[in-house]
């Protein structure tokens, strides 16, 4: 993992932005019908941000242990990048049951 507070911030971005990016995928892959692909997506989604909150939790931790870190809008622009692709994820969840309830409906109509 990295050590520089610098390489971290900007892993937290990879990885949410790849996060972010899949979920993406994912409800692009619903809207077209493919549902297995598009489970792949959110699959992949998650765990790209599986390895950026893994950069996070390594800050707080040692944040906790005394370790102070310096808050740059560089930190607040990853955390927020971070949050708001957990955010995209979670609605791309939605939207392919959504659209997986929708065509199962019109096949039984």
């Amino acid at each position: 993992m990295e050590n520089n507070l610098e390489g971290i911030i900007f892993q937290i971005i990879l990885h949410g932005g790849n996060g972010k990016s899949s979920a993406m995928e994912a409800i692009m892959a619903a809207k077209q019908g493919d549902f297995e692909g598009a489970r792949a997506k959110i699959q992949e989604a998650a765990e790209a941000l599986n390895e950026a909150h893994k950069f996070q939790t390594n800050l707080i931790q040692g944040e906790v242990r005394g370790e102070k870190t310096e808050v740059s809008l560089l930190m607040v622009h990853a955390q927020d990048h971070l949050m708001n692709a957990i955010t995209i994820k979670d609605l791309a969840n939605e939207f392919v049951d959504l659209y997986e309830t929708i065509k199962l409906e019109k096949v039984s109509s």
